[in-house]
């Protein structure tokens, strides 16, 4: 499967299982944002019947592998995208659906100039995490890399 023949929700939803026990919905993708929503779901419910952590964390990291591979799908051939770190911090009660909305932190022409060099660029992508009122619920940074194939 490739970045071409497919949508990326198709493509991570093919081969990311996680996607599709969530059920995450991708409703932008583009190389220069992405949004996902995670429904609400009684099952991936806290104790307190809000989305727990761990799939809002989930939701996020989709939401940020979602516009690495729109932004460097043509370098699949040569590279492999990782996730090398993240952090998130929870700011508020989140109930209900909540959606993810994923920004790239450097120009693409920058990174794929790192790699045309030879060398493994990192890159952060940033994310913002919105209850329906559009309240920020959690903020997420993730550093990748595009490791060249060997």
């Amino acid at each position: 499967m490739t970045v071409e023949n497919t949508s990326i929700g198709e493509m991570l939803a093919a081969t990311v299982p996680m996607v599709r026990t969530l059920n995450l919905e991708f409703l932008e993708v583009t190389p220069e944002r992405a949004v996902l929503r995670l429904p609400d779901q009684p099952e991936y419910h806290n104790h307190i019947a809000g989305p727990h952590a761990g799939a809002m964390f989930t939701l996020a990291e989709s939401a940020s592998g979602a516009i690495v591979l729109s932004a460097f799908g043509d370098q699949l051939s040569r590279a492999v995208p990782l996730a090398v770190r993240a952090e998130i911090g929870y700011k508020k009660l989140a109930k209900g659906p909540v959606t993810a909305t994923a920004t790239l932190g450097r120009p693409v022409a920058e990174v794929i100039a790192e790699l045309d060099a030879g060398r493994r660029p990192e890159f952060p992508v940033s994310i913002a995490i919105q209850r329906e009122d559009e309240a920020v619920s959690g903020e997420m940074t993730i550093w990748w890399t595009l490791r060249p194939n060997s």
